[in-house]
């Protein structure tokens, strides 16, 4: 019960500056409505103004808990389907291009994803230099956090929306006796319960994409991360804009919206956006990539694993989200190919 309060609370925190405001109106013009007094043209203005900034702001509010609910929803249901086919990594892999390699491969090249963003970030391996403190926003059920502890003998607090998640993260760390080293907890990203400067390392692997506020998403990474520590945000992203386009193409804005509507994703950003938001954080050494073509042969692998006879039956007794979440794979390579989608890296560090 504590965990449902925790993840879903965002409607009672909620404020409507324009009531306020409304009230100091009232006050200043001794405006009293018990009076009868006329009530002014521009005081009918203010109150239609708050009516509707109520009525967004509450939309707004109500939409955040919807897709919440449904991110954790999504993963409870699906989180041990792809623990059973694919293991404890809910990543991509990073693969050499037009790589071909079975199921044993894919696990080895999600491990590849991890070293590969951490050297891409600059994070050291020297014992007087490596990550002491990390923290995994949106850990899944805990791969990366458990990877990253045994490589570096630091400390991981991964989070998550899913109690699924976090509960068979906790179960596999305690299996492989690293409980000492990591712990999971039910927490939402844009709302992290720790203290300034905690992290030498946050890690953020393909979390971004469910995160309805980016800018709140990157100011709280950057909120959390120790002077000096590193940021590394790994997410699919739509492609960069050219100079003379305003928006997306209507036929790549609706691939996109049914795969949010598959995925619970909420509106995507492309890499320049990131970057774009990162800037005026005081942040140091803020780099992209493109990714994508080391990541090619993931769904096309993720398919033919669900079309298995063991995928099947995993995804007929998972439920419907994640039978919709299936469906809507071949979009996925269908956006990769037509380069709407970019799978992406972004790094940078915190100054001393």
């Amino acid at each position: 019960m504590t965990t449902t309060t925790t993840t879903y609370s965002y409607l009672h925190t909620c404020q409507f500056p324009t009531i306020q405001r409304l009230r100091t109106y009232r006050t200043r013009h001794h405006f009293l409505p018990s009076t009868g007094a006329p009530v002014t043209r521009k005081l009918k203005l203010v109150v239609a103004a708050a009516a509707a900034e109520t009525t967004r702001a509450m939309k707004a509010a109500e939409d955040g808990v919807l897709l919440k609910k449904g991110i954790a929803e999504f993963y409870d249901e699906s989180s041990g389907v792809w623990e059973d086919i694919w293991g404890d990594h809910m990543h991509h892999g990073f693969y050499d291009p037009d790589s071909t390699v079975d199921v044993s491969g894919h696990r080895a090249a999600q491990i590849r994803m991890i070293d590969e963003a951490l050297r891409f970030a600059g994070v050291s391996e020297d014992p007087t230099k490596r990550p002491k403190s990390v923290v995994d926003v949106g850990c899944g059920i805990g791969g990366s956090s458990r990877y990253i502890a045994s490589k570096f003998g630091a400390k991981c607090q991964g989070i998550t929306l899913s109690p699924v998640q976090a509960q068979r993260a906790n179960a596999l760390a305690a299996a492989q006796g690293l409980s000492d080293k990591v712990s999971f907890q039910v927490t939402d990203a844009l709302e992290q319960p720790f203290p300034d400067g905690q992290f030498d390392l946050v890690w953020s692997m393909e979390s971004g994409e469910h995160m309805p506020d980016k800018a709140k998403f990157v100011n709280e990474l950057a909120r959390v991360t120790a002077p000096g520590g590193r940021i590394i945000i790994v997410t699919w992203c739509h492609r960069d804009l050219a100079p003379n386009e305003e928006s997306l193409q209507p036929w790549e804005k609706e691939l996109l919206n049914k795969i949010c509507d598959s995925f619970y994703l909420p509106a995507w950003c492309s890499t320049a956006e990131y970057v774009k938001l990162l800037q005026p954080l005081s942040l140091q050494d803020i780099k992209a990539e493109d990714w994508s073509q080391y990541v090619a042969p993931f769904w096309p692998a993720v398919i033919r694993s669900a079309l298995t006879w063991k995928g099947l039956t995993s995804l007929l007794r998972s439920g419907w989200k994640t039978i919709k979440g299936a469906l809507a794979m071949p979009l996925m390579i269908e956006g990769f190919k037509k380069d709407l989608i970019k799978f992406a890296i972004i790094t940078c560090r915190k100054p001393e």
